[in-house]
């Protein structure tokens, strides 16, 4: 008497699922790479710069993950980077962020160990991920609003991608605040998932750095 309402539950998580939480963030645009990166070190050479360390103590590097009947969330425990701080100006400033795809981790262990797989980010073949920001503008929809143009090196390709930002230059410290959407496809991740719990494109980016300035 009880397997009908059973199999009618069941059915409909399968055909509805849980919802997608890439969907209510901001998408962040793709394109070739400009490969400008190199301009961008030297004019941190020549202005008046401050390199600040972006690292693990710091800041957080973090996704959130989705399938059909749920999610995951995780992030990176070891990555590296820099902050250069020209004039006081976060437009005239450039970020680069290098980060070990091995330490990656999600919040239920079989999952961290198949995203280090073939299946996902095969960090045998593929150790590193990077992003060189060239291009910061601002937005005059609030003062600390910007947008991000960068090329990011992941799984073995690059691509520039476009993404919104809060920046803040204090005294103390400057932080970058942001989250958005990739599609993991653009980056050639392209494992499904099983038949009756397929893994979706989107994956939210969540960046929380916090830069301490010298006094």
């Amino acid at each position: 008497m009880q397997k009908f309402p059973l199999l009618l539950l069941s059915s409909t998580i399968f055909m509805f699922g849980c919802e997608d939480p890439s969907l209510s963030k901001p998408k962040a645009q793709t394109a070739e790479p400009s490969n400008v990166s190199a301009a961008n070190s030297t004019k941190a050479l020549t202005a008046a710069a401050v390199s600040l360390p972006i690292t693990p103590d710091n800041s957080k590097i973090e996704f959130t993950g989705s399938k059909v009947t749920g999610s995951h969330e995780g992030g990176f425990t070891k990555f590296s980077g820099t902050i250069d701080l020209i004039n006081e100006k976060p437009e005239d400033s450039k970020v680069s962020v290098d980060i070990e795809t091995a330490s990656i981790f999600a919040n239920v262990d079989a999952v961290t160990n198949h995203l280090k797989t073939p299946d996902f980010f095969d960090v045998e073949k593929f150790p590193k991920a990077t992003f060189n920001s060239t291009k910061i503008v601002g937005d005059s929809s609030a003062p600390d609003a910007y947008t991000i143009t960068g090329d990011f090196d992941l799984h073995g390709i690059k691509k520039a991608i476009t993404f919104p930002a809060a920046i803040k230059v204090n005294p103390d410290e400057v932080t970058v605040n942001s989250e958005f959407t990739i599609n993991r496809k653009d980056f050639g991740i392209m494992y499904a998932g099983k038949a009756d719990d397929l893994i979706r494109d989107g994956v939210v980016i969540r960046l929380d750095i916090k830069t301490p300035r010298k006094k």
